[in-house]
Order: structure tokens, then C-alpha cells, then sequence
């Protein structure tokens, strides 16, 4: 194990009196970094409220040029940061690499952002008043953003709170998660060799209590934030006046309706399914929770997606093949356990999983289950999905509404029309077409809507949640 890492105050490396500890999820030490002292969080902050105006001012290229050399130097560092969030998440080393890969995507995208969010010309002179007229609209920062990032995406989510901060030349403090701080720091060391402004960017691995107090700190007017719905409209509640961008989670459904026959389909279906509602031991905001089956398929479909679970074996997330992995700590497992339980307890069936071996729970499969369940109607957050007929793509999509989330959905269907009647019936951020409800690419708008949260990340969508509009009309010209 290294020396303890350091965190990063107005894009200076930084260290202090206390060091805390990271563990895997089985409870092994794997890194400690240094915290930052009360006086570290107001250096942070203070910086990136005196750089905002000469942060706003920088060039693009300046911007795209820092973006690219991050991505670049995750390329070039790519084992070692994948090992390192295997190491303090438990996530399956493929997940991890997945991971490491997206977050290159992430920054690159967000350098090619920062080159072409150049505004827009309105024609004024539509009026005989206004003969001569020109708008020209500019977008502009709302100022320095808090970004607290969640855990089960270490690396990646941290990535979508400082990218586009830096590629509109937004100021930005970042919190990253407790149980996995050092994928941020990693970061860091990155950004501390590009030629951003002193003060533009601050890592600060602090506690929950200490966010909690800087969240209503006047000169942090924007808050992005990620994880879980009691704790975002918290600080929603708190700080009404501000501008808080809440991506927050959901119970996703998968649909398989009727036309989504041929046996190709059928085996398709079954492993995305069983893949994607264990995958990272379901610790993800998209994973596949509830599924509708079509009754003209259940009884082929259903065996497929049971089969195919039961060979998702718990096992070490350093393994190649490992697929499921730890939760992110026992009591999460202890959770999910809980709340199978119950819903067993309720009549549900189980038909595949439902054990328990420390902070591994097995990828499980339930049918059968009352509606009012927790592992039905709130997010599980673990390898769990519950299985559910349907006679009917109204049926189906009436099911998929009946939730307090809405953020993505996925149907497997053939026919363009139940897609378009998906995408305009379906309460949710994102409708996936022919796969789960788990795909994303890191450049499309993802956010959902209901419990699922406000705004949006994907990087071009988020640089317009952490910016506003400002029209300059020119006057008398000869359009």
C-alpha cells in the first residue's frame, strides 16, 4: 500500500494531521489519504469563489486541452486506475475497466464540448419594430459548483461533475464518496499538470457532516449531486434558492413484449437481463429491477432469465470472469437480504439466489411479487430482479408508471411504432429500444424524472444545467 494520498485544495496537493482509512468491502485496508481540516474546506471554497470570474474567462482551447490531457493520461494509466476502483468499491475488475474507459470517453467529450458551445444568433427583426436587429446568445457560468459524487461509480460520476464544470469554466469542489475517495484523488494528480487557473478545481474527501455545512455556503450557487433520493431533496429542502442538479435513482423495468419471439430474442433478453440485473451486484441506478414479461413468453423466457442468473456465481471481484462481486459493504448486503426476506415472507417465490456470505449476495430472481414489496416498489440497490406477467404493451407500460422513479426503461421490441408509443407513454428520463434499461453512453442526456431526480448529466446537457443564457442585441444593422 502506498503512503497516504493527498487531497487537493485550489488545485494544489495537500495533506493534514488526520488520515482515514479505505477498505474494500470484505474489510481490507487497500489505501488512506490525508482529510482536510475545516480550514482546508474554507481555502476551497474561498479560491473557487475569487476565481470565477478569471476561471469564466479562460480560452477553449485552455478548457479542452486540460479536459484532453485527463483522458489521455486515464488511457495511459488505465490498468492501475481499474485496479484501483476493484480495490476500494469491490466492483468486478471488467466493471472497473468498463468504468476506466467511459471516464476517458467522458473527458474527451467534454474537451470537444468546450470547443463548440459557442451560442446561437436570433433573428430579431422579425417585427417592423425591431428592423436592424440581432440577438446574439451567449451561455454563461451560474458559478463555482459543489459536486458530491456516490460510490458505486468512483471514477466515472466524478467525472460527470468535474468535466463539464471546467468545460464551460465553472469553479468546482468536488466531494467524492466516502468508501471510494481515491479514484477522485487520482483525478487530481491529473488535473495538477494542466495550466487551469489556481482555484478552479478542489478535491476534498470530507464527511458527510462537513458537506452537509458547505452545501448552504453562499458562494457555491450550484450543487450536483448523486445518490440517494432522502438525502438529495435534503439539501434541495435546505438551499431552495440555489440551483441543485439531483440525479437520484430508480427501480428500472425491462419490458419483453409479444413480438420479441424468435429464439434469438429469447436468449438475448435472458442474458441482458440476468447480466445487467446483477452486473456490479446491482449497485447501479439503471440496473434491471422489475421485468414484464409478456404472458405468451413468460414460460420460455422466465426458466432462460433464472438459468442464466444462477450462473452468475458470487466471486471475487479480482477474478477475471467475476460478473456480480460485493456489495459495498456488509450492511448493504444485509439489506438486500432483508428485504428479500420480507417479500418471500409476503408470497413472493424465489426462484434463483436469495443468500447471503458477508457483503456477496447471491444474484437472485423473484416472481410472485406483491406489489407493495420494498424489492418492488423502492430500489434495491443489489442483484435482485423480480419477475412479473403482462398481457398487454398497455398493461406492460401501466406497470412500468406504477412507481414513485422514472429513469430509464428498457423494452425489447421489434415494432417502430410500440417504440415511439414507449418513448411517449413511459414516465421516465430514457426509453432503451431491443435492450435493458442499464445501457448509457456518457454523451447522451440521462436524468430521470418523478423520484428519479431534476437536470441532467451527459456532458453537452449538463454544461447547459450549470450555465444560463445572456442575449446581446446589436442594433441597426443591415441584415
Amino acid at each position: 500500500m502506498k503512503t497516504a494520498y493527498p487531497f487537493w485544495v485550489a488545485g494544489k496537493s495537500t495533506i493534514s494531521d488526520e488520515i482515514a482509512q479505505v477498505k474494500h468491502p470484505t474489510g481490507e485496508l487497500v489505501a488512506e489519504h490525508y482529510v482536510p481540516t475545516d480550514a482546508d474546506i474554507e481555502n476551497a471554497i474561498a479560491a473557487a469563489w475569487a476565481v470565477r470570474h478569471e476561471a469564466a474567462a479562460t480560452s477553449a482551447a485552455t478548457r479542452a486541452e486540460a479536459l484532453m490531457h485527463v483522458s489521455t493520461q486515464l488511457q495511459a494509466r488505465h490498468e492501475e486506475v481499474a485496479r484501483i476502483i476493484t480495490d476500494e468499491g469491490g466492483k468486478p475488475l471488467m466493471w472497473s475497466r468498463v468504468e476506466v474507459n467511459r471516464a476517458i470517453s467522458t473527458f474527451r467529450w467534454a474537451a470537444e464540448e468546450a470547443r463548440r458551445f459557442v451560442g446561437e444568433l436570433q433573428r430579431i427583426d422579425t417585427d417592423p419594430t425591431s428592423a436592424g436587429r440581432l440577438g446574439i446568445i451567449r451561455r454563461f457560468p451560474l458559478g463555482p459548483v459543489l459536486g458530491i459524487a456516490p460510490f458505486n461509480f468512483p471514477l466515472n460520476l466524478v467525472a460527470h461533475k468535474i468535466a463539464p464544470a471546467l468545460a464551460v469554466g465553472a469553479p468546482i469542489v468536488i466531494k467524492p464518496a466516502n468508501y471510494t475517495p481515491i479514484s477522485a484523488l487520482i483525478i487530481g494528480e491529473i488535473l495538477s499538470e494542466t495550466n487551469l487557473p489556481e482555484g478552479m478545481w478542489s478535491i476534498l474527501p470530507i464527511s458527510r457532516e462537513a458537506t452537509k455545512a458547505i452545501t448552504t455556503d453562499e458562494r457555491l450557487p450550484i450543487i450536483s449531486f448523486t445518490g440517494s433520493d432522502t438525502v438529495g431533496y435534503e439539501i434541495q429542502k435546505t438551499i431552495p434558492h440555489k440551483h441543485v442538479v439531483l440525479e437520484l435513482g430508480g427501480n428500472a423495468a425491462a419490458v419483453v413484449l409479444d413480438d420479441w419471439s424468435s429464439a434469438e430474442d429469447i436468449e438475448f433478453a435472458a442474458t441482458r437481463i440476468a447480466t445487467f440485473g446483477a452486473s456490479q451486484a446491482g449497485q447501479s441506478c439503471i440496473s434491471v429491477q422489475r421485468v414484464f414479461i409478456h404472458d405468451s413468453l413468460y414460460d420460455q423466457l422466465a426458466p432462460k432469465i433464472v438459468e442464466k442468473t444462477k450462473a452468475l456465481t458470487v466471486e471475487d471481484a479480482y477474478n477475471e470472469s467475476t460478473v456480480v462481486g460485493p456489495l459495498i459493504n456488509e450492511a448493504a448486503a444485509q439489506r438486500v437480504e432483508e428485504w428479500v426476506n420480507e417479500a418471500v415472507a409476503a408470497g413472493a417465490t424465489l426462484l434463483a439466489g436469495g443468500t447471503r456470505d458477508g457483503s456477496y449476495y447471491a444474484a437472485t430472481v423473484l416472481a410472485d411479487v406483491p406489489a407493495d414489496a420494498k424489492v418492488a416498489a423502492c430500489e434495491v440497490f443489489g442483484p435482485v430482479i423480480v419477475l412479473a406477467k403482462v398481457s398487454s404493451t398497455q398493461e406492460a407500460f401501466a406497470a412500468v408508471n406504477n412507481s414513485d422513479f422514472g429513469l430509464q426503461a428498457g423494452v425489447f421490441t421489434h415494432d417502430i411504432q410500440t417504440a415511439f408509443l414507449a418513448q411517449s407513454t413511459l414516465e421516465v428520463g430514457g426509453v432503451i429500444i431491443g435492450d435493458v434499461p442499464a445501457f448509457r453512453a456518457d454523451q447522451m442526456p440521462y436524468g430521470g424524472v418523478k423520484n428519479s431526480g431534476v437536470g441532467k448529466e451527459g456532458v453537452r446537457w449538463a454544461m447547459e444545467d450549470l450555465t444560463h443564457e445572456r442575449i446581446m442585441v446589436l442594433t441597426g444593422l443591415e441584415l
